[in-house]
């Protein structure tokens, strides 16, 4: 069989060059890591020695271009979806003022320079500095990878790459139009309809489909992930249809899916896993292959041109991010960081000269110079933003509040098999990013003679929690008690673990007038301080709505009251869900202050409400996808009233089709070691059965 394979130069067996490309992509990043060498620079070089105008062992053909597309398109998709929505609101302004400026500035400068040094007539002068202006967010990974998507200067730079790629695409379609003769009113009229309902589409459209979808599909999360990639695909292909490039369609795309795909999810780790590791490589190493060094040193125009584009691009760049700083009030880093960022050209400035080459508006060497452009920008920024990025990851370490304050240690009770991965996933969405420690799982045997049957029972079950959380790449550490009743086990592991939340499912079945929830859980009210949520989850996460938060009377005055608001806002974040707070006037006043004081940004409004008892008559305010969040009191604490123990019995009487969460603020220590009611009842019983 060996005698059959041809191992000729280049090669053309599909299974080795897809090796070769693999191996690329594993060696090649870690040989550099040991210089301080983004792996970004070592893709894109290994493409210029290993391509077609290098060593020629590798050709670019149809499946090099095929996975390089699909990489270009996963970065814009994953820049619009990692995308705080809240912050890209907020600086909406920001974005569009810095998206100004970056197109301005380098198309200004660009026309000038090759209007009257280079001798261009004014349309290759304007096709060439509209090569300067679009960005490609090559060194977004690195950003991702530092924790800093999130940052106000990371979240401007990606609103201004939307604006600026749009209006080069813009000025490329006016060029190449007015070239072939098409400039009549009724064309122009055509096309801003087109882009109109291209928009509408993804954006209004797109996510109505994708929230029925995900709740079609929410056992199957390899169907999830085909699901995604459709959408992508389907916008850039309408994006297409609307005469804009397809890396527009793809960056909406992300934002359509945005609110959709919680950040700490299954599927946000599947996405970001095989475009990090696949895609985006292979549209590294496709981009390096279009480098032509010989042709570059043996062509003097071609030298000028590189050498012009090389020099005025970055400072073009730089003085938009400058001035962008001055305006802002930005530091040196962000400055810096925002440079880096949008620095690197790739997409839209491959588009631009690919199609004034084919219509004939400028020559090889501007092709050769621009994809120089392309390789030296691409080092620029990815070196850049690895430098400044690690100086701003650390000063903001330093600023990040006092976590002296006990870290989140959240233990999760199962009883019911069913609900074991919705808890998971609320679990981890509660949990703040700033804490490593992991997630408890914890099943409790009562201490009988069945009990070893029963450990090796819960054992397995619990399993399915550790696959289940490994998919989002957060640690679970099983936890298994025998003890004499179900609370007295939770009750130890919360001494014993130093458990600061308890997140545990309720089947929403009240069997006794002088009980709230049922034995398990009132003795673990009455027994622990710790912060305590009683969740019935109905609707799929990623599809919630709004979150409607009851918040008692005095509610301020508890000792929980901040870290209780910082779990609320922190869900919001992930669900990408709006908050609205109900409560009377002091309170909501008293919200408002914490709320708008403290990170991370939510959107959140207020509604005055007369009493606890207005709970009964909200079900007609709300929605399918809307979340309920009580804020509830134990007894004998400031904020308790007798109303409060009717909330679980109109949540489960009349919102059967809403999910729900009841929260017990934490609470200042009164219980040393107090006995535990001797019940054998399980909490959250499948199908209302004790275990």
């Amino acid at each position: 069989m060996l005698l059959n394979v041809d191992l000729s130069l280049p090669f053309h067996e599909p299974i080795l060059i897809f090796t070769l490309v693999l191996l690329i992509i594993l060696v090649v990043p870690i040989l550099l890591k040991k210089f301080s060498i983004p792996g970004i620079v070592g893709l894109i070089l290994a493409g210029v020695i290993l391509g077609p105008n290098g060593f020629h062992i590798l050709e670019r053909d149809a499946s090099i271009v095929l996975f390089g597309t699909v990489g270009l398109l996963y970065i814009m998709f994953q820049a619009g979806l990692e995308i705080d929505m809240i912050d890209f609101k907020r600086y909406k302004i920001r974005s569009i003022v810095f998206g100004t400026f970056t197109f301005l500035i380098p198309i200004s400068v660009g026309t000038a320079v090759f209007l009257y040094l280079h001798d261009y007539d004014m349309k290759p002068a304007i096709l060439l500095a509209s090569m300067f202006a679009p960005h490609t967010l090559l060194a977004y990974p690195i950003i991702s990878r530092l924790g800093l998507s999130k940052n106000e200067a990371v979240t401007i730079t990606i609103g201004g790459t939307l604006i600026t790629d749009t209006a080069v695409l813009f000025v490329l379609a006016i060029i190449i139009n007015s070239t072939h003769g098409e400039t009549n009113v009724g064309f122009w009229v055509w096309m801003v309809i087109k882009m109109m309902v291209f928009v509408a589409v993804v954006l209004w459209v797109f996510p109505k489909i994708a929230k029925w979808m995900f709740k079609q599909l929410e056992s199957e999360k390899g169907a999830q992930y085909i699901f995604v990639l459709t959408v992508i695909f389907a916008a850039a292909f309408l994006s297409e249809l609307a005469g804009m490039e397809a890396i527009i369609g793809a960056f909406l795309a992300g934002l359509a899916l945005n609110p959709l795909i919680p950040h700490t999810s299954p599927l946000m780790n599947r996405v970001e896993f095989v475009g990090n590791n696949i895609f985006v490589p292979f549209f590294l190493i496709s981009t390096g292959m279009l480098v032509d060094l010989k042709v570059l040193f043996t062509d003097t125009n071609a030298m000028l041109i590189a050498a012009t584009i090389v020099v005025l691009s970055p400072l073009t760049k730089y003085a938009a991010a400058f001035l962008t700083q001055k305006i802002f009030g930005f530091s040196v880093l962000q400055r810096n960081l925002i440079f880096g960022l949008s620095s690197a050209h790739a997409a839209a400035t491959l588009a631009v000269v690919l199609a004034g080459y084919e219509i004939g508006l400028i020559g090889e060497s501007a092709l050769n110079g621009a994809v120089v452009l392309i390789l030296t920008s691409s080092m620029v920024s990815s070196l850049t933003t690895e430098k400044v990025g690690k100086k701003l990851a650390i000063f903001e370490s330093r600023r990040k509040p006092d976590i002296s304050q006990k870290p989140d240690r959240i233990l999760v009770p199962i009883g019911n098999p069913k609900t074991i991965e919705q808890l998971i996933d609320l679990s981890i969405m509660l949990k703040n990013p700033a804490h490593k420690a992991p997630i408890f799982p914890l099943a409790v045997v009562i201490d009988n003679e069945h009990a070893e049957e029963e450990i090796f029972k819960k054992n397995k079950m619990l399993q399915e929690a550790i696959t289940h959380a490994s998919a989002t790449d957060n640690d679970v550490q099983l936890v298994s008690k025998i003890d004499v009743n179900v609370s007295s086990g939770i009750l130890r592991a919360i001494k014993e673990l130093m458990i600061t939340e308890v997140v545990l499912g309720w089947n929403a079945k009240i069997t006794t007038r002088d009980r709230i929830f049922g034995s398990v859980l009132d003795n673990l009210l009455e027994n622990t301080d710790e912060m305590i949520l009683v969740c019935k989850i109905i609707q799929p996460l990623n599809t919630t709505g709004r979150l409607m938060v009851i918040v008692p009377t005095n509610a301020e005055l508890e000792r929980g009251f901040l870290r209780w608001i910082r779990a609320v806002k922190l869900l919001s974040t992930q669900l990408g869900a709006p908050i609205v707070f109900r409560s009377r006037r002091r309170t909501l006043n008293k919200l408002k202050k914490a709320v708008s004081s403290s990170k991370p940004a939510v959107e959140a409004s207020y509604q005055e409400y007369t009493s606890m008892k207005d709970i009964a008559g909200m079900k007609s305010e709300l929605q399918k996808d809307d979340m309920v969040v009580v804020i509830s009191a134990r007894k004998k604490t400031i904020s308790y009233n007798s109303n409060m123990d009717y909330v679980p019995r109109v949540l489960s009487r009349d919102y059967k089709d809403n999910s729900f969460i009841v929260i017990y603020p934490e609470q200042y220590s009164e219980h040393q070691t107090v006995p535990v009611k001797q019940t054998t009842q399980a909490y959250e019983e499948p199908d209302g059965k004790s275990v």
